[in-house]
């Protein structure tokens, strides 16, 4: 939502006249300084978690601010209620987020880059006493590739058109109501996997603790090849070793980075004040979520497609700090 509804706005000014602090930092124009929606996705998924714990990092490290998360279809809704400014803020994919910056299948969009969160390496995860062991294994199999709307299923989309494969034709592909219920569906047969990214994602971690354990299923370093080949954006990735329980070995795949995008028009001194609380604090969030080391000012600068696709507020800060010029 906008920070605050003009009627609203009214009423808490008629009862306290005092300009805020943002207010203040916007040239005295009265909006709220506190409230800032947060688009994440649906309950159950990475973007809940790491959603949850930035308004809980941000909010404690800046007592003026309430940035509220919000769970919504995810990546592919955020989108378009930014546009429409009904979120100030969203959680976005790096495939999503990769298609409306470049205007593919749509308009381009105006949105901006607050902070790129964190990378997000794509694999399958079965139960650790399945036969599959290859992506090609998987083939005909039901596949689970993640919840409606959400990021995951275009990673999933990229990464298969590299190899010849088609989701809807070549699996029997289903998409989830709810990310939560993935990993149920791979631990008593229902699917044959479950596809996700990243590293600290609930999905993986779920399937990996239960009591059958995990196999993860990433391409393989030809394969790896032959999808860069055609999908160039897509990038190598390493998921650490014990990233996941008794996951003994690192897993290299490819991914994208996902990234906290703004509204066009969120003001210049906003976004200044939400980067320098964010960076700010960054030890503290690295701390309170493993998912959230990641979350820093250089890999911003770095996971950006363009320089200017971060917001400008944020930018005055990162020139500020050093990190660009």
């Amino acid at each position: 939502m906008r920070f605050t509804r003009s009627i609203l706005l009214a009423a808490v000014l008629l009862a306290n006249p005092v300009v805020s602090p943002v207010a203040a930092q916007t040239g005295g124009r009265p909006i709220s300084s506190t409230t800032i929606s947060l688009g994440t996705a649906t309950p159950g998924g990475g973007f809940p978690l790491y959603g949850n714990a930035f308004a809980e990092v941000m909010n404690a490290a800046d007592h003026s601010l309430t940035i509220v998360p919000r769970n919504t279809k995810g990546s592919n809704e955020n989108i378009p209620l930014l546009e429409k400014g009904e979120l100030d803020l969203a959680l976005v994919a790096g495939e999503p987020a990769y298609e409306a910056f470049a205007g593919i299948g749509r308009t381009k969009v105006a949105l901006k880059i607050l902070t790129a969160i964190y990378s997000n390496p794509g694999m399958f995860v079965v139960r650790a006493d399945s036969p599959y062991k290859t992506i090609h294994d998987l083939v005909g199999q039901r596949v689970a590739f993640g919840a409606k709307g959400s990021g995951l299923p275009i990673l999933a989309r990229y990464m298969l058109d590299g190899l010849g494969l088609k989701q809807d034709e070549d699996f029997k592909a289903i998409y989830l109501d709810r990310a939560g219920d993935g990993p149920a569906m791979v631990e008593d047969g229902r699917v044959a996997a479950l596809w996700g990214a990243g590293i600290g994602w609930p999905g993986f971690a779920a399937v990996a603790s239960s009591a059958s354990g995990a196999r993860f299923i990433g391409p393989s370093a030809e394969e790896i090849t032959r999808i860069r080949a055609k999908h160039a954006f897509l990038k190598p990735l390493t998921v650490p070793a014990g990233s996941y329980p008794k996951q003994a070995e690192p897993i290299a795949s490819l991914g994208s980075w996902s990234f906290v995008l703004t509204r066009e028009d969120l003001p210049d001194d906003v976004a200044y004040r939400l980067a320098k609380t964010l960076h700010g604090a960054e030890v503290a969030f690295c701390k309170k979520l493993a998912q959230a080391c990641e979350t820093t000012a250089a890999n911003t600068v770095a996971a950006a497609p363009k320089p200017e696709l971060i917001h400008p507020g944020v930018m005055r800060y990162f020139r500020e700090i050093g990190v660009v010029k």
